[in-house]
């Protein structure tokens, strides 16, 4: 496959395949070998993932790795306000795809919690999160074509809240026009310190989203993803 003719910025490092299940195996062993070492000097590791049908090769290809399961506490980035058995729920997703075989063990918080919305169910959101030791270990990042990332939406109101660098809550209600559901993300400075990031991304429109992100980085509220644009990033692409 011709390598894309996108140029990152210096500490970005590009992984391209030749196909989704290869990109998501790679991605896999990438994840579950950080996990590893980060279990030989702590007593639990984080691995924070997000939803959408891009992951799901990964989720199967990551829940056949062979690790510590038990000791592995998986987030979400972001969750869509609405019941565990409803379609839209990323927390569905992830115990359907992710959570079985060798992973069966891990330890899932939920965002979701038993509240009309997302703002009156933070203080629940926060006391699910409350042992989820910081920085976070493992994040793995999607990317929507407006150049959202997780529920940081151009569009939401609370935007400039959620990404300020230095807001004090791990988690904040999002309610962009653009979307259907109301959201609940985690904020800017947990995921920015994440120790290992990885952006997941399928298909040649995530290639022309990224490019526009990368032509103006420093416009984070038009596009959040250029917050995680930074050295230390790693993206994974297949078409």
């Amino acid at each position: 496959m011709k390598t894309p003719d996108i140029r990152f910025p210096e500490g970005v490092m590009a992984r391209f395949g030749d196909t989704p299940d290869q990109v998501a195996s790679e991605l896999a062993e990438a994840v579950a070998g950080f996990l590893r070492n980060r279990l030989t000097e702590a007593p639990r590791a984080s691995l924070v993932v997000s939803g959408g049908s891009t992951p799901l090769p990964f989720f199967e290809a990551l829940s056949r790795e062979v690790l510590d399961w038990g000791r592995v506490d998986v987030v979400l980035a972001d969750e869509r306000w609405v019941a565990e058995d409803d379609s839209a729920s990323n927390a569905r997703l992830v115990k359907s795809s992710l959570l079985k075989n060798k992973a069966s063990k891990a330890r899932f918080l939920s965002l979701k919690q038993e509240a009309e919305t997302p703002r009156e169910g933070l203080e629940s959101v926060k006391s699910e999160l409350a042992e989820l030791p910081l920085p976070l270990d493992v994040l793995v990042l999607g990317m929507g074509n407006d150049g959202h990332t997780a529920s940081l939406f151009p569009d939401a109101p609370e935007l400039p809240v959620a990404m300020d660098p230095e807001c004090q809550d791990i988690v904040a209600a999002m309610t962009p026009p653009s979307q259907p559901q109301k959201r609940i993300t985690l904020t800017f400075p947990p995921l920015r310190d994440a120790r290992f990031t990885a952006l997941h991304l399928r298909g040649d429109d995530k290639l022309d989203t990224l490019r526009q992100a990368l032509s103006d980085p420093d416009d984070v509220m038009a596009m959040p993803i250029r917050g995680f644009l930074k050295p230390g990033l790693q993206v994974f692409w297949s078409p």
